[in-house]
């Protein structure tokens, strides 16, 4: 083919032509100004892994804020970094105080029932959940980076703990033993938290992914709803099991003992709890009324147990609780003997399922507000906070949601709050104790149950299932598992397949066939875009993963279906292939055996005399291409190009057209 006779000075000078016209046989192409793919610039191996490490582990880049300062602003930084109460301390203003005491002491009206309520959850005495709304929130007021949360008990992480070691030990025949090991446990998963975010490790926790959240924390919620019906309806001889079929099997084959009086005390208390809650959802303005309800109904029930001796006539009571501050339990770790693998593994556990909590709780109101948190400090923060708790009498405590949701509509400004919350827990724990040993046990079960519905979230359910229908098998599954197996293997089953998905993407990338849309020098996967028409003579395929030992013999067998389909079909019989195209732009990464994929794939196509041209291939692919020396002939200048609309007009103008169209 020759230059149209309209491109007068093309000879004289290509360079300044971004277009190339060229006739021939009823057939247009416009040749655009190829343009050359760019090796990155070379990097020694000690930068290419400093950066590597950079962006695993310091994404966020937290020593920026230290560059270019004087050695004493430096230290004043660091301080603050460690200490974000020292940040956000020298600006508090007196109006912030009064927001934070209004929301501390609404804070405390539901910390301190649930508190006890979440310690018998765990079979710990009562008074444990209270040592734990006292000292945890000092420690993170002092270390965490969020305004908004509320740190204390849990419901979840206090349901395995409590059913993880009752599988070894009995908390009624062992009960010194058992708070022993659940202090150690404590420990071990505060450190554990604290180790994750000194080594920049949080993304272990990205491994549960919202699907799997949203099933286990439903299914747990179901099965500790039905561990209370043992308080609801008054059984004394309970199942020690979680799973649905065991305790429902207790339940009615305990009918003789169901105690009406309590079944009636416990509607009547559940039926308002659930109310305040209801109206509190509807009208967030009346946040106070679902926050206050459980200490309400803690001193009427308590009230009526007193006025009419019910403790008597089958409402079974908490009893007297010990008064004063926490007692030092350092001694009482075990960090030796037969039980030492259950405290780590329950550690472990707790430790992720409550690290996930308090961060996901953190971001959300975070996200609310407009401000940012780091997710290593408030790992670093929880696991501290942890660790110094179960020195002093606390078990496993994180962010709460509900709690946080409170603190947030109550109107926190900072930390303060999880102070007073504090401070009122201190006041209750050394002049208020006796007013509680006549609580029923009932009351604080519908307490539970109403703060764990909540964890049914039913709309984004039905979202995943209508997005993605695997995300919504693997919540399926972690849901089931728990409520039909155990709280832990319900867990592991869900994170097992979750894991299973990321492995079947890398394994079994995608690949796609692009066509050319209309009137464009696009191409677009073809099943996509309906009206995107093949190039004869080409086969564009666009590979949208990195390619490496785990999906190169997959690709190799891809391959070949897609040239074999493109052989088969009658539109092409009347042009065969010539050039196989591999559109790279999604190719991030590639090892060895990639490289030494790519060689086999031209070595087979050379074979079948068609030619293998390489599309935008990334700076870290285009490194290993170069320094491979059997990749050089894929390194040909008519071989390598930056766009596929710049390859097919290319490489069409070298060919003799077979058919009539026209590419621009």
């Amino acid at each position: 083919m020759e230059p149209r006779a309209d491109d007068e000075g093309y000879k004289d000078n290509p360079v300044n032509f971004h277009h190339r016209h060229f006739m021939g046989e009823g057939m247009e192409i416009t040749v655009p100004e190829v343009h050359m793919v760019v090796a990155p610039p070379p990097r020694t191996t000690f930068q290419k892994l400093k950066c590597r490490l950079k962006e695993t582990f310091f994404p966020d880049d937290p020593l920026r804020q230290f560059k270019g300062q004087p050695r004493g602003r430096k230290f004043l930084l660091a301080t603050q970094y460690i200490f974000p109460i020292l940040q956000w301390g020298s600006h508090y203003k007196l109006g912030h105080f009064k927001s934070d005491i209004v929301s501390g002491l609404t804070i405390a009206s539901l910390a301190i029932p649930q508190g006890i309520s979440y310690a018998k959850l765990a079979n710990l005495p009562p008074i444990v959940g209270l040592y734990s709304s006292f000292v945890p929130p000092l420690v993170y007021a002092v270390l965490g980076s969020s305004r908004d949360l509320a740190v204390g008990p849990v419901s979840i992480a206090s349901l395995i703990m409590g059913s993880m070691l009752r599988q070894e030990v009995s908390p009624t025949k062992e009960p010194v033993l058992f708070l022993q090991l659940a202090f150690t446990s404590t420990f071990f998963a505060g450190l554990f938290q604290a180790s994750l975010g000194f080594l920049r490790l949080g993304f272990i926790i990205d491994f549960l992914s919202k699907a799997t959240l949203i099933g286990f924390m439903a299914g747990a919620a179901i099965i500790v709803s039905l561990q209370q019906l043992k308080s609801l309806l008054g059984i004394v001889h309970f199942t020690a099991q979680m799973g649905l079929v065991p305790v429902l099997t207790s339940v009615f084959h305990r009918t003789r003992e169901w105690s009406w009086q309590t079944i009636l005390m416990g509607c009547c208390f559940l039926g308002l709890l659930l109310s305040a809650r209801h109206v509190s959802m509807r009208k967030p303005r009346l946040f106070w009324i679902s926050a206050g309800a459980p200490l309400v109904s803690v001193i009427l029930s308590t009230l009526f147990v007193c006025a009419f001796k019910a403790q008597g006539h089958g409402i079974s009571v908490i009893g007297k609780l010990q008064e004063g501050l926490n007692p030092p339990s350092w001694s009482m770790l075990h960090f030796h003997g037969s039980y030492l693998g259950l405290v780590i593994k329950t550690g472990l556990i707790t430790g992720i399922i409550s690290l996930t909590e308090g961060i996901a709780v953190g971001r959300t109101f975070a996200a609310l507000k407009n401000y940012q948190i780091d997710g290593n400090k408030e790992m670093m923060a929880i696991g501290l906070m942890n660790m110094v708790g179960s020195s002093t009498s606390c078990y496993v405590t994180t962010g709460s949601f509900s709690r946080s949701a409170v603190n947030h509509n109550a109107g926190a400004k900072t930390a303060v709050s999880n102070i007073v919350m504090s401070v009122t827990v201190m006041v209750t724990l050394l002049f208020l104790m006796p007013l509680f040993q006549y609580t029923p046990n009932v009351v604080l079960g519908a307490i539970i149950v109403t703060a764990v519905i909540g964890l049914i979230d039913i709309p984004a359910a039905h979202a995943i299932w209508k997005i993605d229908k695997f995300d919504f098998v693997v919540m399926l599954c972690a849901f089931l598992g728990v409520i039909l197996i155990s709280v832990q293997e319900g867990l592991a089953i869900a994170v097992g397949i979750s894991i299973f998905k990321i492995l079947l993407q890398i394994t079994r990338p995608k690949t796609v066939m692009l066509g050319n849309v209309p009137g464009t020098d696009m191409y677009r996967n073809s099943q996509q875009y309906k009206d995107a028409v093949m190039v004869p003579g080409f086969l564009i395929l666009s590979i949208e993963s990195p390619i490496n030992f785990s999906n190169t013999t997959y690709l190799k067998e891809r391959i070949s279906r897609w040239m074999e389909d493109y052989e088969a079909d009658d539109a092409s019989k009347h042009s065969g292939l010539e050039f196989l195209m591999l559109e790279l732009s999604a190719v991030s990464a590639i090892d060895t055996s990639g490289v030494s994929f790519l060689v086999d794939v031209r070595i087979a196509l050379e074979k079948k005399n068609v030619q293998l041209v390489l599309v935008n291939p990334l700076g870290e692919v285009m490194e290993k291409l170069q320094k491979a020396e059997e990749c050089h002939n894929l390194l040909r200048q008519d071989r390598l190009y930056l766009s596929v609309g710049e390859a097919v007009a290319s490489l069409l103008s070298s060919i003799k057209p077979r058919h009539p169209m026209s590419v621009v």
